[in-house]
């Protein structure tokens, strides 16, 4: 299995709309598709990921989601699906649902219930998910009491043919650093530390799966850019322009913020699944000034 040179720069992980009777509107999802490629100018795409709100989709719903993304990109951009299950069964069950769709990864998160696998047995429920998917796997790093130590990612990604990197969260920027060194060029490294986009850039990070991206994509870009072209000034600039949102915008109805963020730039992001609640009076008093500092309000 080769790694996809492609998968790089700012592909952000998209919300998944809802309509009233909580099924995927995909006249939204279409409409943001389009909006991320054609104006944004992205270089990828991520479904069913944290912020699409993929620990409360089905199956069914990840696939369809999945296709339409796929479709909807043309091949303009790789895309990946994310998968947030419980067990190495359900992960296969749910990356096989996907597997014809002409995918170039599928992110997967380490098992968020409470009981922590074993590092020997964290590499065989990742090797399974490469084995019997024939995707790619990007581990997604994020669960707190499931976290991918630098040594163990390096351990995972060297030795199990078919994952192929990581997106390390968590805001932990030296480990983010000590994954670069560690890794050197054996694995695609993309950077989901929000606040710390600029730094991660200049370290070297392939690019980057966050959710500050669907919220400012035309910011993230002009960040990426700045950065590979080594204008530290203006993606310095940009740095301060960003880092306002995302205070704004980190709670634990997170994914309903990007929503709202969406609804303020006039993309259709329709409500947050239930139990999230919205954003509330307090938060989008406080996205809206974030944006409107920014200048993505107009």
């Amino acid at each position: 299995m080769t790694m996809p040179t492609t998968l790089h720069g700012i592909v952000p992980p998209i919300t998944t709309p809802f309509t009233a009777n909580d099924d995927i509107d995909e006249v939204a999802l279409r409409a943001e598709v389009r909006y991320l490629i054609e104006t944004a100018r992205v270089h990828g795409l991520a479904v069913c990921g944290s912020t699409g709100e993929g620990h409360t989709l089905t199956t069914e719903e990840t696939r369809r989601i999945t296709a339409i993304a796929v479709e909807e990109a043309a091949g303009r951009v790789p895309v990946i699906t994310g998968i947030i299950t419980d067990s190495t069964r359900a992960a296969i069950e749910r990356g096989r649902a996907v597997a014809d769709l002409g995918l170039a990864a599928l992110q997967v998160t380490p098992v968020h219930y409470l009981f922590r696998p074993d590092d020997d047995a964290m590499q065989r429920h990742f090797a399974a998910i490469a084995d019997s998917t024939g995707l790619p796997v990007l581990i997604y790093n994020v669960v707190p009491w499931a976290y991918l130590a630098p040594p163990l990612l390096t351990r995972i990604i060297t030795e199990v043919d078919g994952v192929i990197g990581v997106k390390q969260s968590a805001g932990d920027l030296k480990l983010l650093a000590d994954l670069l060194l560690s890794l050197g060029d054996g694995g695609v490294i993309m950077s989901a530390v929000d606040a710390l986009l600029y730094p991660s850039f200049a370290l070297g990070a392939h690019g980057a799966i966050a959710a500050i991206l669907t919220a400012a994509p035309t910011l993230c870009v002009a960040l990426w850019e700045a950065v590979q072209r080594g204008d530290h000034g203006a993606a310095l600039a940009l740095h301060r322009r960003l880092l306002p949102i995302w205070n704004a915008l980190q709670a634990d109805n997170l994914p309903a913020n990007v929503k709202h963020a969406m609804e303020l730039q006039h993309r259709r992001a329709c409500e947050p699944r239930a139990p999230m609640p919205r954003t509330s009076s307090t938060q989008a008093a406080s996205i809206r000034e974030a944006l409107g500092n920014a200048g993505l309000l107009g």
